[in-house]
């Protein structure tokens, strides 16, 4: 095959976790409609859009969930394409939907919510890592097939994002939540080659701006939960 006829058979899909959610009493929303950008998620959300001005992308998708969507609208915009929805990039369902997880003052305190903690490894609280992985990886052929030899961007959550990028490296899907490499408005980006993934990549465009209890890494403060940023 010729240079350019190998340069033709790369497509790049950036899965974007959303910008920071107006939140304030610090609610697990899941896959709960109503909760819609801050602020400073705006702010997060046109700085990934500033940072990929200049990259070759032919398609915009998102989860339904608000979030999502105003988080997608700047990129879609700036590259004058309609934005699309993917119901595939949602939220992973979770029986604590609706509950707070402050440290200390949370729903785990709670006897009747033990029984849900049972099983870390399917995990026996939520939808099951394999069937993220399973439609996960359907929402990115999709993508790459709609920007076959461009690049796309989908807007999708942080668990679903880790666990799909966990399958594709190769890591156990059972994990702990904290050492997840997604932050907000983060980008972990899948380099096809035809329809293989050949390699993962990671960048954080709104970095400076994300607050330093939600960063990777960051210790828990107690009432300012990172399971709710999700």
């Amino acid at each position: 095959m010729s240079e350019n006829g190998s340069r033709k058979d790369i497509t790049v899909v950036h899965l974007m976790r959303h910008g920071e959610v107006h939140n304030p009493e610090g609610v697990l929303y899941g896959r709960r409609p109503g909760y819609h950008l801050s602020e400073l998620g705006r702010q997060m959300a046109d700085r990934v859009a500033e940072h990929l001005e200049g990259r070759d992308i032919t398609h915009v998708v998102a989860s339904p969930l608000e979030r999502a969507q105003e988080t997608a609208a700047p990129i879609a915009k700036t590259h004058g394409l309609d934005l699309a929805t993917d119901e595939r990039l949602i939220e992973a369902a979770n029986v604590f939907e609706g509950k707070t997880f402050g440290v200390g003052d949370g729903a785990l305190r709670k006897p009747d919510n033990w029984k849900h903690l049972t099983n870390p490894f399917r995990p026996s609280w939520g939808e099951p890592y394999i069937e993220q992985v399973v439609r996960m990886m359907g929402a990115l052929d999709a993508a790459r097939d709609a920007a076959r030899g461009h690049e796309a961007v989908c807007v999708s959550h942080q668990l679903p994002i880790w666990i799909v990028r966990s399958f594709v490296e190769r890591r156990r899907l059972w994990h702990d939540p904290r050492r997840r490499q997604c932050t907000l408005a983060s980008l972990t980006s899948f380099t096809y080659q035809g329809d293989k993934i050949v390699s993962v990549g990671y960048t954080e465009p709104a970095r400076d701006l994300v607050p330093a209890h939600l960063r990777a890494g960051a210790k828990p403060v107690k009432g300012k939960s990172k399971a709710f940023g999700a």
